[in-house]
């Protein structure tokens, strides 16, 4: 029976499964040029479990995963599936052999339908009348049997993150996937999104699908997941039922050292400290006419950390928006040390940087870095006047500061001539904070600030966002990580439908307090007064 794997042992000892192994992979070994990816791994998974595999970034378990559904080869070892041999020489082979692969980027195409989505190079017919048909009615059995509806005539750009979940895993079911691997599939998700997508895991692993999960959230592994494997370093370091191991045993193997996570008090008496910002009954509407932020008033002081917890989607990203210069609100005023902006006078990015605001977005990839571009290039934009001589960007300088900041911030590999793309997530976000942090920010604006990244990279982010804290700095943190926020905010405030629900001491906050006001339900939440 599922979760009953309780002999599972440490990878120091002897390893006895008593279910039927579903998948298994021995001494697989991967190098890539210079760096062993995986050294002689070893694992198995259960028949119709749920399998974590967890690790710090660049520990080898995304490889091993591409492995086993044939986007990379091997160098040595071999695959059994079900006790037999087999050859998984490209995806081809992986899908017809009944495994399924959901990436943490969705590969959708947004202006097809959900049905055009799942039919794409599985069409059963030449004739698209009929395969669509037949697609539909093998799809509706599918919904019903799973729990996994999705509207299947809408556009994808129209879906919500959850219900593009949803539909990456239909459609790997749809293909005959009785073994599904899942890469980091909570990364996005609302904590809605995600009990639902725990619901249908679970019921998928008792019709006996077997469900193998890389990612970061300990929590959620020891929530969801049966067994767990750890790795680090390319190698398997652990691996328990998890009945007998926790989040910090795993913390532990995960990083090879105690992993502290909690809060931290406060050094300074908040009384004390200087406003650094105000914002003033700022509202703001999209391109729609849909009221996005609803009469904000926020104070931000010097030295203090302020979370901003809510359900994404309910004002969280503009607030940082409006604060950045990146979207002007239609009323209210915004007050910086001298600076007032207002109407056509708002902020606006570049003198942002001036007055010394650094931003560090929710979307590393499409607003805080180039992926094409070499770390070095991208370590310095915005700042490419602070590394010029008489109008000409001083190359060697941009490189000198780059490569200081690698090895500052420990970003690995630290090479400034490697693209950005070709970093782990958790490396990337090094460097972006990296960045942000070297021109002493008196106001820091960070989203989401580790979002698909490792613990052992968690625990130093935070150090660095306490640091500026410390340093006087006044920060506005956006996380959809309950636990983070708790960790890093002095105070707390809470959005719901583009207002402020309810502002929180630190000392008052609690998940059900929190929980209530982004709830929208503001009668036994004890605000700030």
């Amino acid at each position: 029976m599922p979760g009953s794997n309780s002999n599972l042992s440490l990878a120091s000892q002897v390893n006895v499964v008593s279910q039927p192994i579903a998948v298994e992979m021995k001494q697989i070994s991967k190098r890539f040029g210079a760096v062993q990816a995986n050294d002689q791994v070893n694992l198995q998974v259960p028949f119709g479990s749920i399998h974590g595999l967890v690790g710090e970034n660049g520990a080898g378990k995304s490889t091993l995963m591409s492995i086993l559904y044939g986007m990379y080869s091997a160098d040595s070892g071999e695959i059994k599936l079900y006790s037999q041999l087999t050859k998984i020489r490209q995806t081809q082979d992986a899908i017809a052999a009944g495994i399924g692969m959901v990436h943490q980027h969705f590969m959708l195409v947004g202006t097809m339908t959900a049905l055009e989505n799942i039919m794409l190079g599985a069409e059963s017919s030449w004739l698209f009348d009929r395969a669509q048909a037949s697609a539909r009615k093998k799809l509706e059995q599918l919904m019903q049997s799973t729990g996994l509806y999705v509207e299947l005539d809408a556009l994808v750009d129209q879906l919500s993150v959850g219900n593009c979940q949803r539909l990456e895993i239909l459609k790997t079911l749809f293909r005959g996937a009785k073994i599904l691997i899942l890469d980091e599939p909570t990364a996005v998700l609302t904590p809605q999104e995600t009990i639902s997508l725990f619901e249908v895991l679970k019921k998928l692993r008792s019709q006996g699908t077997t469900i193998m999960i890389i990612t970061h959230k300990l929590k959620e592994v020891m929530a969801l997941c049966d067994n767990v494997t750890v790795m680090r370093g390319g190698k398997v370091v652990h691996e328990s039922a998890i009945a007998n191991t926790s989040t910090e045993k795993l913390a532990q193997a995960m990083v090879g050292r105690a992993v502290h996570m909690g809060a931290q008090d406060h050094v300074a008496p908040i009384q004390t400290l200087q406003l650094a910002a105000e914002l003033k009954n700022i509202s703001l509407k999209d391109h729609r006419g849909v009221l996005k932020l609803n009469q904000i008033n926020l104070k931000l002081f010097a030295g203090e950390i302020v979370g901003v917890a809510g359900v994404s989607g309910n004002g969280q990203s503009e607030l940082l928006d409006v604060l950045s210069g990146m979207q002007i609100p239609q009323q209210g005023q915004l007050q910086i040390a001298d600076h007032q902006f207002e109407g056509k006078n708002w902020l606006n990015p570049t003198l942002a940087r001036q007055i010394r605001i650094g931003h560090i977005p929710e979307d590393r990839h499409g607003r805080a870095m180039v992926l094409d571009f070499a770390a070095w290039e991208s370590g310095v934009l915005g700042f490419e006047d602070k590394n010029s001589k008489n109008g000409w960007m001083d190359h060697g300088q941009m490189k000198t500061h780059v490569q200081e900041l690698m090895h500052q911030y420990d970003v690995r590999p630290p090479h400034i001539h490697l693209k950005c793309g070709q970093f782990s997530g958790g490396n990337q976000q090094k460097q972006v904070i990296a960045r942000e942090l070297s021109e002493q920010p008196t106001i820091l604006l960070i989203g989401q600030p580790t979002r698909g990244v490792d613990i052992g990279a968690i625990e130093f982010i935070h150090q660095q966002i306490r640091k500026a804290r410390d340093a006087g700095c006044a920060v506005l943190l956006v996380s959809s990580e309950l636990d983070e926020v708790l960790a890093l905010a002095d105070r707390v405030i809470v959005m719901n439908q583009g207002s402020i629900a309810g502002e929180l001491a630190i000392k008052d906050c609690n998940e059900i307090n929190i929980g209530l006001l982004m709830a929208g339900d503001t009668r036994k939440a004890e605000t700030v007064q």
